[in-house]
């Protein structure tokens, strides 16, 4: 079972940047897909960016492309999220995911969850 602990949230201004972290407790961590989601107050849990086990391949939500960038080092048994030019509507809990699957996009595809981490962005 692999463990994820999400780190890096903060309070910051529009227009700033954040890195969040995401780190695995199994060296097998290299063989999952890592996908990040969110969930705002009162909303659902969204779809936010997605890392294939290399890292070769990545994909975003319409809403932060162009402003996150997703990574990660598996020596490290880290995977990043790089948040720039944050808004407002950005401000949510922030949970990193495990899936045996790449790309994946629904939650259902991920097999184990971090417990979250919080990104408030004020104006």
């Amino acid at each position: 079972q692999v463990q994820l602990v999400e780190s890096g949230g903060g309070l910051v201004q529009a227009g700033d940047s954040l890195r969040l972290s995401c780190a695995a407790s199994e060296d097998t961590f290299i063989i999952y897909a890592i996908g990040w989601f969110r969930q705002a107050p009162g909303k659902e849990r969204d779809f936010v960016a997605h890392i294939s086990w290399s890292g070769a391949n990545t994909y975003y939500a319409d809403s932060v492309k162009g402003r996150f960038t997703i990574s990660r080092d598996n020596r490290e048994n880290t995977v990043y999220l790089q948040m720039n030019k944050l808004k407002p509507e950005d401000t949510a809990v922030y949970y990193c995911a495990a899936s045996r699957t790449t790309p994946a996009q629904a939650k259902g595809q991920y097999d184990y969850w971090g417990q979250g981490t919080l990104v408030t962005v004020s104006s």
